[in-house]
C-alpha cells in the first residue's frame, strides 16, 4: 500500500512528502522491521518501543508511528493511542479479513481454550472450515501447530494476519481466544465479532486489571464490538453462561445483539443437564425450544461440561443444529495441558493440568478428590510478575483437598524467586499445615515433580498444576525448554 491511503484509511495524518511511500509491513519490534515496515512505537511492561525509532529506520522502516515526539529521520506520525493506531494499520493493511470471514470470540477466566477447541469441532461438523488461535495451539483450516509465544491472544498485526491468511485458505469461520489482557491492550480492535462467548469470571489479573470491575469491563470490550460489526449474514449473538452472575451485565454491554444463555443451575436458553459423571466424562442432555439431545461427553468434569455447553450455544447461533453438535462434542478430546494423563505404565494417576488461578486449581482439585482412591498430591506454584494476591490462596485451596501438596516455581521471571515461595506458603500456613508434614517447598520444577512422583504409590494421584501445554520455564529474561509432560 501507499503510505498515504494507509494512514488516511486509519485517521492518522500523513507526514509531509511521505503519501508515496511503499508500505509492505507493520513492525511493532524494532527487530523485526525491514525495508517499507511502519514502525508503531509501543510502550511496553519493561521496555518502551519509542527507545528503539533508530534501530527501526536503520533496518529500513520507512516511517514511525508514536505517541510523542522522537527524533528520527523517517517520516513521523504522533498518535495518542500508538496501540489502537497498530490494531487500526494492521486491519486496514490485511484488508480487514474479519469483514469476509465469521468470527466467534471466546473470552472468560478459565475455559477459553478448551471451548474454542470445542467451537471450531462443532462448526467443522457442520461443514464449515475453520481456523482458530489459542494458548495452545493454531489451526488453519486442515493444518495445526503449537503456540510457542506464551501470547493467549496475538497482537494486532498476527491477529489480523492469521484471517487474512485462514481467508485464503478457504476458511468460512475464525475462532479466536480473547483474554482480558488482549482486549484492554487493543489487540482484538478492528475485528468484526459475530458471536462473542463467555465462559465464566472469576478474580484474577488484578495486578494488571486493579479491580474486579475493571477486569469484568475489558470483557465486555468483546461483547460491545457485536453491535458493530459488518452484516455477514450471520445473527449477532452474545453467548453467556447463565450459571455466572456477571452475565448480565454483559449482555446489557450486547445490546442491540441477541442473546443466548446456557447453563446447568440456572433456567437458560440452552439448557444442561448432567445424568451421569465419572472419571472418564460426563453423560449430559442439552435441550433448547423444545428440541433435547443426550450425549456422552468425553471429557471430565463440570467445568467441561460448561465448555461444552458453550460450543453448542455458539452452533447454534451460527445455525449448526443440535444433532450435529452432540455429534461433535461425542468425539472431543482434550487440548493438551489440560487434564492431560500422562501414562508410564506406573500404578497411579498423573495428570498436567493449566490450572494457575486459585479458582481454576479448586476446581481440579475438587474434581479429583473423590476420584482418587489412594493420596492426592499436588505441585504448583505461581508466575513472577502476575497477581501477587493469588498466591496464598493458592496454597489455602490446596490444603483442603490435597494429602501433600509441593509448592515450587512457574515462570519467576525477574521477581526474586524465594520471595514468590514465600508468599505462597504463607497461604499454607494460614490453614495451620505443617512444613515437612502436609506440604514441601522445592524450588527446582523439575525436583519438585520428581519428589511427587517418588512420594506417590498405588491408587495416588499426582497433579502438576500451572504450566500445561507451556514448553519454557521463564526465568529471568531467559526461556529454558520445558515440557511437563
Amino acid at each position: 500500500m501507499k503510505l498515504g491511503g494507509l494512514f488516511e484509511a486509519c485517521g492518522i495524518a500523513v507526514p509531509d512528502g511521505a503519501a508515496e511511500l511503499d508500505v509492505r509491513s507493520l513492525a511493532y519490534d524494532s527487530r523485526r522491521a525491514g525495508p517499507g515496515a511502519v514502525f508503531v512505537a509501543i510502550g511496553g511492561f519493561h521496555r518502551d518501543g519509542h527507545a528503539f525509532v533508530k534501530e527501526a529506520v536503520d533496518r529500513g522502516a520507512v516511517a514511525v508511528v508514536a505517541q510523542r515526539k522522537v527524533r528520527t529521520k523517517a517520516p513521523l506520525a504522533v498518535v495518542a493511542d500508538t496501540r489502537a493506531a497498530l490494531a487500526d494499520l494492521a486491519a486496514e493493511l490485511f484488508d480487514h479479513p474479519t469483514r469476509k470471514l465469521k468470527v466467534v470470540g471466546v473470552t472468560g477466566t478459565d475455559g477459553k481454550t478448551t471451548t474454542v477447541h470445542l467451537v471450531s469441532d462443532v462448526l467443522e461438523a457442520g461443514k464449515e472450515r475453520t481456523g482458530f488461535a489459542t494458548t495452545v495451539d493454531f489451526k488453519l483450516a486442515g493444518s495445526a501447530w503449537a503456540n510457542e509465544t506464551r501470547q493467549s491472544t496475538q497482537e494486532a498485526v498476527e491477529i489480523q494476519e492469521f484471517f487474512a491468511e485462514l481467508l485464503v485458505a478457504g476458511g468460512t469461520w475464525g475462532v479466536l481466544e480473547a483474554t482480558s489482557h488482549a482486549l484492554a491492550l487493543r489487540k482484538v480492535r478492528g475485528c468484526d465479532i459475530d458471536i462473542a462467548v463467555f465462559t465464566n469470571l472469576s478474580p484474577g489479573h488484578l495486578d494488571f486489571h486493579g479491580t474486579l470491575q475493571a477486569y469484568l469491563d475489558a470483557k465486555a470490550l468483546l461483547f460491545m464490538q457485536l453491535a458493530t460489526s459488518a452484516d455477514k449474514g450471520v445473527t449477532k449473538t452474545a453467548v453467556l453462561n447463565a450459571d455466572d452472575p456477571h452475565w448480565r451485565y454483559l449482555a446489557d454491554r450486547a445490546v442491540p445483539s441477541r442473546i443466548l444463555t446456557y447453563g446447568i443451575d440456572a433456567h437458560a436458553d440452552v439448557q444442561g443437564t448432567i445424568l451421569m459423571a465419572d472419571a472418564n466424562g460426563s453423560r449430559v442432555r442439552i435441550a433448547r425450544e423444545g428440541e433435547q439431545v443426550e450425549l456422552l461427553l468425553p471429557l471430565v468434569g463440570r467445568f467441561n461440561v460448561h465448555n461444552a455447553l458453550a460450543a453448542a450455544a455458539a452452533g447454534l447461533a451460527a445455525g449448526i443444529s443440535l444433532a450435529t453438535a452432540k455429534t461433535a462434542l461425542e468425539r472431543a478430546v482434550p487440548v493438551r495441558g489440560r487434564m492431560e494423563r500422562v501414562d508410564a505404565g506406573q500404578p497411579f494417576t498423573v495428570i498436567v493440568d493449566y490450572a494457575h488461578t486459585p479458582e481454576s486449581l479448586d476446581k481440579v482439585l475438587a474434581l479429583l478428590r473423590p476420584l482418587t482412591g489412594g493420596k492426592l498430591i499436588a505441585v504448583f506454584g505461581s508466575a513472577g510478575e502476575r497477581d501477587r494476591t493469588k498466591r496464598p490462596r493458592l496454597a489455602e485451596v490446596a490444603s483442603r483437598y490435597t494429602d501433600l501438596f509441593v509448592i515450587t516455581q512457574e515462570d519467576p521471571r525477574l521477581e526474586d524467586p524465594a520471595a514468590i515461595l514465600r508468599e505462597i506458603e504463607a497461604g499454607a500456613i494460614a490453614a495451620g499445615k505443617q512444613r515437612g508434614k502436609d506440604y514441601l517447598v522445592i524450588d527446582d520444577r523439575s525436583e519438585a515433580i520428581g519428589t511427587a512422583i517418588h512420594r506417590a504409590g498405588p491408587g495416588d494421584t499426582v497433579v502438576l498444576c500451572g504450566k500445561g501445554h507451556e514448553s519454557s520455564i521463564i526465568e529471568g529474561e531467559e526461556d529454558r525448554p520445558w515440557n511437563e509432560a
